[in-house]
């Protein structure tokens, strides 16, 4: 089958329409990149000692990359997950040879124009389609960036990343079914499509309209247009509740190490919040059809969530939702940490751990 998405044209617009990054020297340059990567190592002996979770598979070292190496990555991650699955799903189904090299190329340039534009929203990332079991990539440009709007001490803006990134690269690599589980998921919602060839088009005409909204604030469409079965929706609930889990947990984690090593981190937090709330109405119609919105919102409510359960039931309760998937917590308990703690734990769960 030919391609659902010209990957090499992708990787190329990304590159073309990325930003630059901010202006830095050679030497500036590399002192961020190592401090990045130290800072990592110490991120992660403060997050194993705060959740008691340990890796209990290898992984690779953090990279540190610019915008353009962040998209390249996340295209070949998306190739290495996308192309299997549409090739199965159209099965015999081939168009014509021009139409479907029209078509891939088209979505191609819209691919691109997309991670254009993520690739200079991103500080950091946990990326899982492309190897076993992740890999942890830092964005070097968008931390200095952020850091300087901010007005934040580097050490301690870069040290507050990091917490957070390698909270995400904890929760795959102390939890090695996590990565299975979730690429599980992401199948699970394709072979719920109503079709093959039918799915193949929605995909096609989605990234279109995600594309068009990054230069249409006016646009009104969601990636939530891309679901249309119940089955999907029985998906999304399960990836929603899952994704809602990670992020609270990693800013449950970054606000309770925070405080202990991070002289700054009360300006840097206010500071933060009020960069993820402002925007123009650009910004925020591409935010809210890339479901960037949808993220905000997980923070928060998975934070309460997390707080929550281990306000109840300490972290070592709590750690007890990492045991299996059937420990997940379901979309319904997000917002009620004693439904889960009865599930889990039993009635009236064990008492809390003093101190």
């Amino acid at each position: 089958m030919a391609q659902f998405v010209d990957w090499d044209l992708a990787a190329a617009t990304a590159g073309a329409l990325g930003k630059s990054g901010p202006r830095v020297s050679y030497a500036e340059a590399t002192d961020v990149v190592g401090d990045l990567r130290r800072l990592t190592e110490e991120a992660a002996g403060h997050v194993a000692d705060y959740t008691g979770l340990r890796a209990q598979v290898t992984h690779p070292p953090v990279r540190v990359v610019d915008r353009r190496d962040w998209a390249a990555t996340n295209i070949a991650g998306l190739r290495e997950v996308i192309s299997p699955l549409v090739t199965r799903l159209a099965g015999d189904k081939q168009p014509g040879a021009l139409t479907e090299a029209i078509g891939s190329r088209l979505t191609g340039v819209q691919a691109g124009t997309i991670l254009a534009y993520l690739s200079g929203r991103v500080l950091g990332q946990y990326e899982v389609f492309s190897a076993d079991p992740g890999q942890l990539l830092l964005v070097a440009p968008n931390i200095v960036e952020v850091e300087r709007k901010l007005g934040a001490d580097p050490r301690d803006f870069r040290l507050w990343v990091c917490l957070h990134e390698v909270t995400h690269r904890t929760q795959f690599t102390a939890v090695p079914w996590m990565r299975a589980y979730f690429l599980g998921e992401v199948q699970a919602f394709v072979d719920a499509s109503s079709g093959g060839e039918h799915l193949v088009e929605r995909l096609r005409r989605g990234v279109a309209t995600l594309s068009d909204a990054i230069r249409d604030p006016e646009s009104r469409t969601s990636v939530l247009d891309l679901v249309q079965t119940p089955a999907q929706r029985a998906v999304l609930d399960r990836l929603t509740a899952l994704m809602t889990l990670l992020e609270g947990h990693a800013e449950f984690v970054m606000d309770g190490v925070g405080p202990q090593v991070i002289p700054s981190v009360d300006r840097i937090r206010a500071a933060f919040n009020r960069r993820r709330e402002a925007g123009n109405p650009l910004e925020k119609a591409i935010r809210r059809v890339l479901g960037i919105d949808v993220k905000m919102r997980q923070y928060a409510e998975g934070r309460k969530f997390v707080h929550g359960v281990v306000e109840r039931v300490g972290m070592e309760g709590f750690n007890k939702i990492f045991g299996s998937p059937l420990t997940l917590p379901r979309l319904e308990e997000l917002g009620d940490p004693d439904a889960w703690v009865a599930r889990v734990h039993g009635p009236t769960g064990p008492l809390r751990p003093a101190g």
